[in-house]
């Protein structure tokens, strides 16, 4: 329950606080006294949508503050948040609305916690509802319509509903593997056919070695040179070795400083270790002179090999440019083909399974969608019985209500399409609410589906109607009036009214008006400013005063004489522990 509003610098209000209590709260006042801009307040500290005329001009800031009693559901809420409650177990919400720079910087908190915008659409939930003339478009949705079926069908039909969410999810899913399965299956084959091909011609190039290439370029070299490389070869082997001109070989020289060194030995032994390098570079010459003599017999003309080398060396040539640019490279790649066509090869989930698994999801979601069908169908057919019984009292006897349920794309809500269908007046067909309704009907309508919601134990603590009876007048005013009664009884109900049928009924009366006052300004010059002024009429006196300028006629002796019929009557309605103080 709303039990307490501050409002600071907001648009009319300088600076307002108003004590609300429980039962039927009206709010009257003269057209444009500034009644809907208290609702305002309410809206917004609760989270609702503002800009830079909310703030009242010459001011930079506003601040709004509205304090709640707790109830078992938000003490609950405020543990899940980790918010601790205030000493005198109360809730305080407050918004401030600052204006830097030309922008409008808000925050709200929750008893001084700082809270962000999920947490307030959270909050809002348990704590007020408002419910205004213009309302009407939005039940006009086939949507919000649905919404509000499945909202009067309780826990059961949410926990369907929530069920059905959940296996729609995991049918997309499932969908959605399959899907791009197919997909990625026909890139598959693509891909395998491209390996493939290239795995083959890898594999006819039979790689063996990173260094073959160069390999076979040397070998190449040698064949195609070996003529040269025979010359060359005799001509080492003559200088080191035997030499047939009449130059000396090397071996020989070495053989002549061999003997002169042996024989200088025989005066100093300390030559021995030149000696023993000279033998040494005479062996390795002769080694070597034979080696050459080897490899230059050795080498034989071979144009088969050659051309198996060229054709080779192009093969190799070839294949690294396209997978190179190196043969190792080429050879790496060819490694990771056969990786890839592995696990392309390998085993996983076949579309056959893909399938049956999303045939099996679909089945749980077309399942649970019926089910909820069924709850849904239930529920509106009590909905269609209460609503119906709410009307009459609405001085809408003969309204026929019916609430069509057809089928509709699949989706995470069901597949069913909830339409609002209304004949007010015997002899009409029923047709779609929004084509059929007028306004007063609509508020009718409205408040009757409220009084429906009311029994199906909704959270809120607090109903709010904007001149709900706005466009209504004598017999249907005064059901109105009884059914907002019958809510206050429940619930504790704020109503902006012109109605003084309505007013007459109210547990807690406050007048609203507008004041002029002189107020200074910035340059210490005193200035006319208008605000908002509102007062609680706590006696009878006061009350009759009100209901008499609401309810205007001839003249005021016989204003004040209706004014205070409205009293006695609604006295007479009353229980005696919420009648307020009529005494003067």
């Amino acid at each position: 329950m709303l039990s307490c509003l501050q409002i600071e610098n907001f648009t009319l209000i300088d600076r307002l606080e108003l004590t609300f209590g429980s039962g039927l709260n009206v709010l009257t006042g003269e057209t444009g006294a500034g009644k809907s801009i208290i609702l305002d307040a309410i809206d917004i500290v609760l989270g609702g949508k503002v800009n830079h005329r909310v703030i009242r001009q010459g001011s930079q800031q506003s601040t709004l503050e509205a304090t709640f009693s707790l109830t078992p559901e938000l003490i609950a809420w405020l543990e899940s948040q980790e918010i601790d409650p205030l000493e005198d177990n109360s809730l305080t919400i407050s918004r401030e609305l600052v204006i830097t720079n030309n922008s409008l910087r808000s925050r709200s908190r929750i008893n001084g916690v700082v809270a962000n915008r999920q947490q307030m659409a959270q909050i809002r939930y348990f704590l007020v509802e408002i419910t205004a003339q213009g309302q009407t478009v939005q039940l006009m949705d086939a949507n919000r319509q649905r919404e509000l079926l499945d909202l009067y069908g309780g826990e059961s039909l949410l926990r369907q509903r929530e069920k059905v969410a959940t296996a729609y999810v995991n049918w997309q899913e499932s969908k959605n593997s399959l899907n791009n399965r197919l997909q990625s299956e026909q890139n598959r084959l693509q891909r395998l056919d491209l390996l493939e091909y290239q795995l083959k011609e890898l594999e006819s190039a039979n790689l063996t070695a990173a260094d073959e290439l160069e390999q076979l370029e040397q070998e190449r070299n040698r064949l195609s040179h070996g003529v040269d490389l025979q010359n060359s070869s005799y001509q080492v082997y003559q200088l080191l070795y035997q030499n047939d001109r009449d130059q000396p070989a090397v071996a020989d020289l070495l053989g002549k400083a061999e003997n002169i060194l042996t024989n200088m030995m025989v005066y100093d032994n300390s030559l021995e270790p030149i000696l023993e390098m000279v033998r040494s570079a005479l062996n390795q010459v002769v080694e070597a002179g034979q080696e050459i003599n080897v490899y230059g017999d050795s080498l034989e003309a071979d144009p088969e090999r050659l051309n198996e080398i060229e054709e080779r060396i192009v093969q190799l040539k070839r294949i690294c440019r396209k997978y190179g640019p190196s043969l190792a490279e080429a050879l790496d790649y060819y490694q990771k083909l056969q990786q890839e066509l592995a696990e392309l090869t390998g085993e996983g989930q076949s579309i056959e399974e893909l399938e049956k698994i999303c045939q099996q999801q679909e089945n749980i979601y077309r399942e649970t969608s019926t089910q909820l069908t069924f709850l849904r169908q239930e529920t509106a057919s009590q909905l269609e019985k209460q609503l119906v019984q709410e009307l009459k009292p609405l001085a809408m006897e003969k309204v026929i209500f019916v609430c069509r349920i057809a089928p509709g794309n699949p989706s995470s809500l069901g597949v069913d399409q909830v339409g609002f269908y209304f004949s007010p007046n015997p002899g009409e067909k029923i047709q779609p609410l929004s084509s059929t309704a007028s306004g007063g009907e609509m508020s009718r309508f409205l408040l009757a589906l409220k009084s429906c919601f009311s029994q199906s134990q909704s959270a809120v603590a607090t109903l709010i109607f904007d001149e709900i009876d706005a466009g209504v007048s004598g017999k249907v005013a005064q059901a109105i009036a009884d059914k907002l009664d019958q809510l206050g009884q429940q619930y504790q109900v704020l109503c902006v009214t012109h109605q003084p049928l309505v007013a007459a009924l109210a547990d807690h009366h406050f007048r609203v008006y507008k004041q002029m006052i002189a107020e200074d300004n910035p340059t210490n010059l005193s200035e006319i400013r208008t605000v908002v002024r509102v007062t609680s009429l706590d006696n009878r006196q006061t009350r009759r005063e009100e209901l008499a300028q609401l309810t205007g006629g001839n003249s005021a002796a016989d204003a004040i004489a209706f004014a205070e019929s409205l009293l006695e009557k609604a006295a007479a309605k009353k229980p005696q522990d919420l009648t307020l103080k009529l005494t003067d």
